[in-house]
């Protein structure tokens, strides 16, 4: 066993990257909002802190779960990158969102992303990841039906419309 780690258990070996709620968040941000700068991340609606989030990113890159390279747009920029390894999460995070989905008092507008994913199952999850990793990894991926994070967000989005409609009849 490698002396960095406590054990050589495959859960706690991902705890020892996991272990903390901002480093998941950060990845969901990038994976599902799509969020590739410094700045788009410190507006995450839990609030971090910017010395958290550097921390948190500085982490990840070492960790070999995003790459960090110049922004071409912008001289003062950096652009972080998915790899790999960090795309092959979205069926972590499609099972982490059922279960919150279904366990925890979870709202319907941040739920109907969860769900779509949980029905799409695997089919959907791959696709995902292919979209992904065009977009991050410069890897061509089908084409043709709209974006999975263009399907999530619109359903996120006519949810908050249903709600805003309600409440108007209220």
């Amino acid at each position: 066993m490698d002396a960095t780690h406590r054990s050589g258990c495959p859960i706690n070996l991902s705890l020892e990257v996991f272990g903390d709620k901002w480093s998941l968040l950060i990845l969901r941000d990038m994976i599902f909002g799509g969020k590739r700068h410094f700045r788009e991340l410190l507006r995450s609606e839990e609030g971090i802190s910017s010395n958290i989030l550097a921390d948190r990113m500085k982490s990840l890159v070492e960790l070999g779960l995003l790459t960090k390279a110049d922004d071409p747009t912008h001289k003062q920029k950096a652009i972080y990158s998915l790899t790999e390894m960090a795309i092959s999460l979205v069926p972590v995070f499609a099972q982490l969102g059922a279960w919150g989905r279904r366990w925890l008092p979870a709202t319907p507008e941040l739920s109907i992303r969860a769900q779509l994913l949980e029905e799409g199952g695997q089919p959907l999850w791959d696709r995902f990841m292919a979209e992904l990793r065009q977009e991050h990894l410069g890897i061509a991926a089908g084409a043709g039906e709209p974006s999975v994070r263009a399907t999530l967000q619109a359903a996120y989005e006519a949810v908050v419309a249903r709600q805003a409609a309600a409440r108007s009849l209220d």
